[in-house]
């Protein structure tokens, strides 16, 4: 498959072609198509939706690691979700399997906070114009944007825009208080080995935020919901938010709401930890 300009060729290492794009494809409910802009947008948008971000195997300290075999067959086959190494290195294999042109690479979550740099992100080329295509932050991202200096992209009712500083691209999100930057990057392509080290700090160290607490989140048009540790907030385009007390005896029902349908040993392992945590 082909690789953006820079970056060598890494079929193999990938595994991209031992993937069942079809299969995938009947996940999101999306047909073939051929690579296009329209294509990278209507791809990224069924995506999104059909996959949750979720943390659930990391909390429970049963993630099995970013082999794409292992990621296809719980995000395919086991229809579960994922975070953003899971989501993003799948949409990357399904990418260059269409034909796509495609950069894996790394971006620094709330870079003015002092965040890491750990964010899976893709770079895509379609229609001869580079796009951010980021379908693992956090269920944010409905849409590809392109990669120009001041595009306004609107994600699902929340707009955004994309920023440049010489080799650095930011993206931001309008909030109340203005925009607040969501991360930079500079398009630097990573190897596999990378996203083991970033998934070994993110899944393994006290300090992160998917270690301890639960994290679910699910983006629709004018609408977006997070579970996080103990309260789902659903935020509407609009400004209405609305707030749930998690508990053990609605964390099912809950979960089912974000589409996370865990099987008996799953959930009975999940509601132990919540138990022991909350």
């Amino acid at each position: 498959m082909s690789t953006l300009t820079g970056e060598k060729s890494q079929t193999d290492e990938w595994n991209t072609t031992a993937l069942d794009v079809d299969a995938y494809l009947r996940r999101i409910g999306h047909p073939r198509v051929e690579p296009s802009a329209a294509a990278l947008r209507s791809l990224t948008e069924a995506h999104v939706r059909a996959i949750p971000f979720e943390n659930i195997d990391v909390i429970l300290r049963r993630h099995r690691g970013l082999a794409l075999d292992v990621v296809a067959g719980k995000l395919v086959g086991r229809q579960r979700g994922g975070y953003c190494y899971e989501h993003a290195l799948l949409f990357a294999a399904v990418l260059e399997n269409l034909g796509f042109e495609v950069r894996r690479s790394v971006a620094r979550v709330q870079p003015d906070r002092s965040g890491p740099r750990t964010h899976m992100i893709l770079v895509v080329r379609a229609d001869g114009i580079e796009h951010l295509v980021d379908v693992g932050f956090g269920a944010g991202q409905l849409y590809p944007a392109p990669l120009r200096d001041g595009a306004l992209i609107d994600q699902a009712g929340w707009e955004h825009r994309v920023t440049r500083d010489g080799a650095l691209w930011t993206l931001a999100k309008r909030t109340g208080e203005g925009w607040e930057i969501l991360h930079e990057f500079d398009g630097t392509p990573q190897r596999p080995i990378d996203y083991e080290v970033f998934h070994h700090y993110v899944s393994t160290h006290p300090r992160s935020p998917f270690y301890g607490q639960l994290v679910v989140m699910r983006l629709d048009h004018g609408v977006n919901k997070r579970l996080v540790g103990d309260t789902l907030t659903v935020e509407h385009a609009d400004g209405r938010v609305e707030r749930t007390p998690v508990t053990a005896a609605n964390l099912e029902e809950i979960l089912r709401g974000l589409d996370v349908v865990l099987d008996a040993e799953e959930l009975a392992a999940l509601r132990q930890w919540w138990e022991t945590r909350n």
